[in-house]
This record gives C-alpha cells, structure tokens and sequence, in this order.
C-alpha cells in the first residue's frame, strides 16, 4: 500500500470513529432522508441556509465506514460555502467515486475528498459514499423530504 493510500485510509478510518457535525440540528431549514437499501445505511441530513449561503450542515444515523466517512467529510466541506458550490462538489465528488476523474493532480485538488477515490473500485461502495452526497442534494435542490439510492 502507497504511503498516499494509508493516508487516505487514515482519513476514512478517522472521519467513521469521530465524525464531523454528527448531531439534530433543531433549526434546520431543510431536513431529508437518505436510505440505501442495498446495505442499510440510514442518514438524516440537516441543512440551515441564509440566502444562498449553508450556514450549517449536521446528520445523524447509521452506516458503513465508508458511508459515515463520507457524510463526516461532507458536512465539514460543504459548511459555509454557497448551495452552487456544494452543488458542485456533490458533482466533483460523484465523478471521482465512478472513477471518471482522470490523474492523480484532478483527484487530489479535491483535499480529504481525495480519500473516497478507491471506492470507484468497488461498485456496490459507490452508493455507500454518495448516500450523504445524494441526500445533501436534495436538501439542498428539491422538496424531497426523502431519497433512496436505489
């Protein structure tokens, strides 16, 4: 194993035994959940936007490492940054989860996001990883208050 993969392994492992804004957020403005039947995972998302802005971003359930990494990350990256910007790392991040981000310079200007790139190895995991990506989405997007990976 590269001293890279260890890395992003360390990050994954990390983000599963201490995730980032693992809470209810009683002042949400939008509340959705996500389900992905094919492994269980369950998360309810919280998102509190002012104007165009997340002011903050919290979820709460339970998952798989990979899925509950992923949702720790995303809370953390998303939070403060404009819906358009989320919205286009939600695209950044599905793209590098199907492997469809070419060289190694495109997938590490990504940061910790970089950490999910293996997954595109294992096509069952991509759902996992997109589960909290999918549900931000549609917070964010729509007026589901629900959604499925299936």
């Amino acid at each position: 194993m590269t001293a890279l993969n260890e890395l992003y392994q360390q990050v994954i492992l990390d983000h599963n035994k201490a995730p980032r804004n693992f809470r209810k957020m009683e002042d949400a403005t939008k509340r959705v959940e996500g389900y992905n039947p094919l492994c269980g995972d369950h998360f309810t998302v919280y998102v509190k936007v002012d104007g165009d802005r997340i002011v903050d971003v919290s979820f709460e359930g339970a998952g798989c490492a990979i899925s509950k990494a992923s949702a720790s990350v995303m809370s953390a990256m998303v939070k403060s940054r404009t819906v358009a910007e989320a919205e286009e790392l939600f695209g950044e991040f599905h793209r590098l989860v199907k492997g469809e981000l070419q060289g190694e310079e495109e997938i590490e200007r990504l940061g910790k996001l970089a950490a999910f790139a293996g997954v595109s190895e294992f096509p069952a995991r991509v759902k996992c990883a997109s589960l909290a990506w999918h549900t931000l989405h549609a917070a964010l997007s729509s007026s589901e208050q629900s959604v499925s990976t299936e």
